[in-house]
C-alpha cells in the first residue's frame, strides 16, 4: 500500500522510495521467520526488530508535511514488525539462538555495506549512511559523520546483547 500511495501520487521514482531502509529489511525478514518459522530469520528479525524498528517508533522520521495515510502507515508498519517479533516470543515459536547476536551483527553490516554502496552511488541516504536525520533520533547524540557510524556499530552491539541477555543459557527468565 506504501508504495502503491507513492505510484498513485507519480512519485515513485528511482532512486528514491525503495525498501532500502533497515525497518524495510526487518519486515521482511519477520514475514519469513513467521510462515516459516526458521531461526535463522528470527534470529535477524529479532535483533532488528526490537533494536532498529521500536526506535522508529520512538524517534519517527516523518516530515511535518506528511499526509495522515503515510504517518498510521508508519507507524502501523513498524508496530507490526515489533508485534511479529514479540508474537513469536511470548507464544515460544521462536527465540534467539546462541551466536545470533553475532549472525545478527553480520547480516546488519552485510546489509549496510550494500545500502552504503547503492547510497554513494545514487547520492540516497537511506540508513541515513552519509547524513543524519533532519528529526532529533539517537544518531543525534554520536558525533558528527562519519563516527555517528562507528558509534551506532558499539550501540547496536550493545542492544543486541542486551536483548539476548533474557535468552542465555542459565537465566532463569528463559526456562
Amino acid at each position: 500500500m506504501y508504495y502503491g500511495y507513492f505510484a498513485v501520487h507519480g512519485q515513485l521514482t528511482f532512486p528514491d522510495r525503495l525498501p532500502l531502509e533497515l525497518c524495510d529489511a526487518s519486515l521482511w525478514f519477520i514475514i519469513v521467520a513467521m510462515l516459516t518459522l526458521k531461526p535463522a530469520f528470527f534470529d535477524v528479525a529479532y535483533y532488528w526488530a526490537l533494536a532498529g524498528a521500536s526506535m522508529s517508533l520512538l524517534t519517527p522520521d516523518l516530515p511535518r508535511s506528511s499526509p495522515a495515510y503515510l504517518s498510521v502507515q508508519y507507524f502501523a508498519d513498524h508496530g507490526m514488525i515489533v508485534a511479529g517479533v514479540l508474537y513469536l516470543v511470548w507464544s515460544g515459536l521462536a527465540r534467539p539462538r546462541p551466536g545470533s547476536v553475532g549472525r545478527a551483527m553480520v547480516a546488519l553490516n552485510i546489509f549496510a555495506a550494500a545500502v552504503g554502496t547503492f547510497d554513494f552511488i545514487y547520492k540516497t541516504d537511506y540508513m541515513f549512511l552519509r547524513a543524519k536525520p533532519p528529526t532529533v533520533s539517537l544518531l543525534t547524540y554520536l558525533g558528527p559523520w562519519p563516527w555517528y557510524i562507528l558509534a551506532g556499530e558499539g550501540v547496536a552491539v550493545a542492544l543486541f546483547g542486551l536483548l539476548y541477555w533474557p535468552f542465555r543459557k542459565g537465566n532463569a527468565r528463559a526456562a
